[in-house]
């Protein structure tokens, strides 16, 4: 039967082994996720690995030649038990697919149930009990709020905890 188990890769070195072990017939996963990424006064999206330097390959020890994997372009070691391949605890990588979005990618931390025009309150901080609208996440644990303040309309980047929904 076959189970997951953990390859160790080489640095930035992940979507190479998954080239390779896919071309000898393993099947293979690599969670990623989108990383907002600042180089040269730009911020682009960048598809990341959710674990660097790791990725899940199936087999079944007894009937697959998983010691090729030892010497793959790109792979360091297969996590091993002894002499034996440790496999992953069961559903983990089910967990993981769970959270994925409609293009594959794993969405890190809380999904949040506003929507672009929804109105919300603070409920923390200098600005508590102002109403607002809600313009967007904003990295991790934070959103951008429009709040009316003397009179314009006002972009402020909030926890996401100091927010909440209008009723």
């Amino acid at each position: 039967m076959e189970k997951w188990y953990v390859v160790y890769t080489q640095p930035h070195a992940e979507n190479k082994a998954v080239v390779h072990l896919n071309r000898q017939g393993f099947t293979t996963y690599l969670p990623k996720f989108i990383k907002m990424r600042r180089h040269a006064r730009r911020i682009e999206p960048v598809a990341t690995p959710v674990f660097p330097r790791y990725l899940f390959v199936s087999l079944n020890p007894k009937e697959s030649p998983w010691r090729v994997i030892q010497s793959t372009i790109g792979v360091v070691c297969l996590i091993c038990c002894g002499d034996q391949p440790a496999p992953v605890p069961g559903g983990i990588v089910d967990e993981i697919r769970q959270h994925e979005n409609t293009k594959g990618f794993v969405t890190m931390g809380k999904q949040l149930p506003l929507k672009r025009g929804d109105k919300v309150r603070v409920t923390a901080g200098p600005m508590l009990d102002h109403i607002g609208l809600f313009d967007c996440a904003s990295g991790e644990e934070r959103v951008i709020v429009l709040l009316n303040l003397l009179g314009r309309d006002v972009k402020v980047k909030l926890p996401l905890e100091a927010v909440g929904t209008y009723a």
